[in-house]
């Protein structure tokens, strides 16, 4: 409690009740620190002091502010801090921690109470004059020191130096405790902030850990969010993130495709249009090669048929082999690709067969990319995944949106995207903005095994198209491009 003598010298409660408040609301450490120490001097009528944090067996210098030096606290706190002050008797600020109590020196001079051989040292050096002294204990809710404010020369209304009044040591002390709570809650959401990272961290490491094919996917969206968000701050412009969504936003480029996790490994990675079944229909060509010259050995008189049929296997598997790895088949090649469904040959045990089964005739037939129909729902199934599995987590306050953001990706502004069929009004900008640095990434990457990357113009000419067919926002696409966010020749 703040006895009445304490707020009759001077000191309004209601004051206390508004510095209370302002402490609780800042969510910036170091401004947090500053205005702990600002506000005890402003008590106290001093012109210096300083904050410690407690760590381990030192007291580490936080902030610190001269009045008298001219500069701000900014500025002050720019410059080179001093080293870590040992928790030995050496030091002032080490003794309150040490024994746990208010140290209050009238002038540090004539003190013999204490070692001040530092504070006269640092005098000599730099002309100060260091007289009275308040040193008190920063204690948390449980009563654990967590650091020290120090205050240095209280001063009367003509600036002189004076004593520190018993009558504020009181005051301090609840300020100080106030600060120390602050600072736990502080440091409790810094823990559960760095905590949430890491796990963001540690599922994306876990899918690239699956897949060294789109591993830099997700980096190099969050690299061009990055400038991208920045060049939007520093250019003025009308559409921007607010800075309190910011790290939201990133955080929902993090987790994007962390549905992936759940997508069968040998479809993510398809690498060609026969994936798995390669090997098997390769075999069976193969085979099928042998059982014609078996079949010509045995049956000498249809030689010539038999070598004509190995012949015809062999041009139709290297049609096939061809084919697998084609970025795009013409209506001409699929035709003479199913025509070889209607080829039959012999298996090891003679019996006739079919060249391509459906698996094979329906994966070779693939007229752009490598996934079928279906492997193509389960890759679109990935943002589904991802929107239940951070739908789970529980984000609160200014991350409730990460779930939807993130896996709301693949919608279009024409309803013609997955997995809701959203439409415009019901597609906010972060999404948006997420959904053009998700295509342009994925045009531009060098890691895909099913093509090459294309070039910064086409990758644009592409976007530009899906612009002007209400698939994606023009006004933020323009922004993007004309923001050089994507260049990482000139970025870097």
């Amino acid at each position: 409690m703040i006895d009445a003598g304490a707020v009759n010298n001077g000191f309004d409660l209601n004051r206390m009740i508004s510095i209370a408040i302002d402490i609780s609301a800042e969510r910036n450490f170091d401004k947090l620190m500053q205005k702990i120490l600002l506000e005890a001097m402003s008590v106290c009528h001093c012109d210096a002091g300083t904050v410690y944090m407690k760590e381990k067996d030192h007291l580490i210098f936080s902030t610190m502010f001269t009045k008298s030096k001219g500069l701000t606290i900014e500025e002050q706190n720019s410059q080179t801090m001093p080293p870590p002050v040992p928790l030995t008797r050496t030091h002032v600020c080490a003794c309150a921690v040490i024994d746990n109590k208010k140290i209050n020196i009238p002038d540090v001079y004539e003190s013999t109470d204490y070692d001040f051989a530092g504070a006269q040292k640092y005098d000599a050096m730099t002309g100060y004059r260091t007289g009275s002294m308040l040193v008190i204990p920063m204690c948390d809710e449980k009563g654990e020191i967590i650091g020290v404010l120090q205050l240095i020369n209280s001063l009367d209304e003509k600036g002189e130096i004076i004593p520190f009044d018993p009558a504020y040591e009181q005051i301090i002390s609840a300020l100080a405790s106030l600060a120390a709570v602050s600072l736990n809650n502080h440091k409790l959401a810094q823990e559960i902030f760095d905590l949430l990272h890491s796990f963001v961290r540690v599922m994306v490491d876990a899918i690239d850990a699956r897949s060294s094919y789109n591993a830099n996917h997700t980096r190099s969206m969050v690299k061009y969010a990055e400038r991208f968000i920045a060049w939007l701050d520093e250019t003025g412009q009308d559409f921007r993130i607010p800075d309190k969504e910011k790290d939201a936003f990133l955080m929902s480029i993090w987790l994007h495709d962390i549905g992936k996790l759940i997508i069968p490994l040998e479809i993510m990675d398809k690498p060609d249009r026969l994936g798995k079944l390669h090997d098997g229909l390769k075999s069976r060509v193969e085979v099928a090669c042998l059982m014609e010259r078996i079949r010509g050995y045995e049956h000498p008189e249809l030689a010539d048929e038999c070598q004509t049929g190995a012949e015809t296997l062999r041009a139709a598997w290297d049609d096939i082999e061809d084919a697998n790895t084609r970025g795009f088949l013409d209506d001409a090649r699929l035709e003479k690709l199913k025509s070889y469904a209607d080829i039959t040959c012999l298996n090891a045990d003679g019996e006739e067969i079919p060249l391509l089964n459906d698996d094979e005739l329906e994966a070779i037939t693939v007229r752009k990319g490598t996934l079928t129909d279906d492997e193509r729902h389960q890759i679109e199934e990935h943002v589904v995944y991802t929107a239940r599995m951070l739908g789970q987590m529980n984000f609160k306050g200014v991350y409730e949106q990460v779930p939807f953001w993130a896996g709301s990706h693949h919608e279009l502004l024409n309803g013609l995207g997955y997995p809701n069929k959203l439409t415009a009004p019901d597609i906010p900008n972060e999404v948006r903005l997420l959904t053009i640095l998700d295509v342009y990434d994925a045009l531009t990457a060098e890691d895909r095994p099913y093509k090459p990357p294309m070039p910064s113009e086409k990758a644009f000419s592409i976007l530009e198209s899906m612009r002007d067919e209400g698939r994606i926002d023009g006004d933020i696409l323009k922004l993007f491009k004309d923001s050089g966010a994507w260049n990482n020749e000139v970025s870097e």
